[in-house]
């Protein structure tokens, strides 16, 4: 019965749904955001409202949002829906970018090109220069973001999670899920309120489905978020 039991327990599957927020006007202008708290614009507003109205028809049991206003309302139109209590995790805020934040792609790569060089080239190790707030490492990123998401599924074996977060955050999960080395380029896109599909068993992530975004209309933007 022991040996039995030990099975059952190993072969609990948990069920975790990421979503990235919605759209906010940095992301509209390639603005990169990092630890910066941008609300949603309208056209992210939208995009919420329409996420909830599609979760509105399966069960969650757990709903959970990074503590960046463009997650939490986003995550607060799906509580709304689903009559939900929503925790706030702030480990699953978006990396931080040190002095890239607040800047545009271009400006990034005119103002720091050796730093942006290193980004853009997938240094994992690579140090951000400093700003307004202290850059993470890509490693030292989803070392934050993937025992966060694990923990969420540990703490509430066999049930259905519903994670509202951001880019880099579905990034780290898709990496994880597929055993992907974390310096290959990202060649996979990570649409603003898409929802992405995982379970957890064995505490390891396993990918469902990436990128649904029927929900949507128009089609939305993929950007770091």
């Amino acid at each position: 019965m022991g040996a039995f039991h030990l099975f059952m327990q190993n072969d609990i599957t948990t069920r975790v749904v990421l979503i990235r927020h919605g759209e906010t006007a940095w992301n509209a202008e390639r603005r990169l955001q990092g630890h910066l708290d941008i609300d949603l614009n309208a056209e992210g507003q939208r995009q919420a409202r329409a996420l909830a109205a599609a979760l509105a028809r399966e069960r969650f049991d757990v709903l959970v949002s990074s503590d960046l206003a463009r997650a939490a309302q986003t995550a607060k139109a799906v509580a709304e829906v689903l009559d939900l209590p929503l925790y706030i995790d702030g480990r699953l805020r978006e990396r931080c970018y040190g002095g890239f934040e607040g800047l545009l792609y271009a400006e990034i790569a005119e103002r720091f090109p050796v730093e942006f060089a290193a980004w853009q080239g997938r240094d994992i190790d690579g140090a951000l220069p400093p700003g307004e707030n202290c850059g993470e490492t890509f490693r030292q990123f989803y070392d934050r973001v993937i025992p966060a998401i694990l923990g969420w599924a540990a703490d509430n074996p066999g049930k259905s999670l519903a994670l509202v977060a951001h880019g880099g955050v579905l990034e780290c999960a898709y990496r994880a899920a597929l055993d992907l080395p974390l310096d290959t380029p990202r060649d996979f896109k990570v649409h603003n309120a898409s929802i992405n599909r995982f379970i957890v068993r064995d505490g390891r992530l396993q990918l469902e489905s990436w990128g649904e975004v029927a929900h949507l209309q128009p089609a939305v933007l993929d950007d770091v978020g």
